[in-house]
């Protein structure tokens, strides 16, 4: 119902759900619309989700490609303090190839081994940072 989901969609392309071929869950909950597209629950087939959710490819989902950028991309950043920033200048020049390596799908595959496999974050982050040479 938010403005800048679902009306944005129909308008950017084109058409138009009734209010009978929508289901909407309180609270934005997209654990509950990403299962329900999943199980073809109610008649579900399509969800509004984070495209970095490890549910996603854990239930082997899709995520459409907006082709007319409706919605903001969410893309992890590093943010630094300025005094740290100033003390160590080299940060983003070091943590530049880890950020530039994360794209959608390695994103969903790391968060999929957190959410839904039950593995520690630090311990998949160090595996993942691993396999790319990116430590020792």
């Amino acid at each position: 119902t938010r403005a800048d989901a679902m009306p944005a969609f129909q308008e950017a392309y084109g058409f138009e759900l009734s209010n009978d071929q929508l289901l909407a869950f309180s609270g934005g909950n997209t654990a509950q619309t990403i299962r329900a597209a999943a199980q073809n629950i109610d008649g579900v087939n399509l969800a509004m989700a984070y495209g970095t959710d490890g549910a996603l490819s854990a239930l082997r989902l899709v995520v459409l490609e907006d082709t007319k950028g409706v919605q903001p991309v969410y893309e992890p950043a590093p943010i630094v303090r300025k005094k740290i920033f100033e003390m160590y200048p080299e940060i983003g020049e070091l943590l530049k190839p880890v950020f530039e390596s994360l794209d959608l799908e390695t994103l969903q595959s790391l968060n999929a081994s957190i959410a839904i496999e039950g593995l520690d974050a630090g311990d998949v982050a160090e595996q993942y940072l691993k396999s790319k040479s990116l430590i020792d």
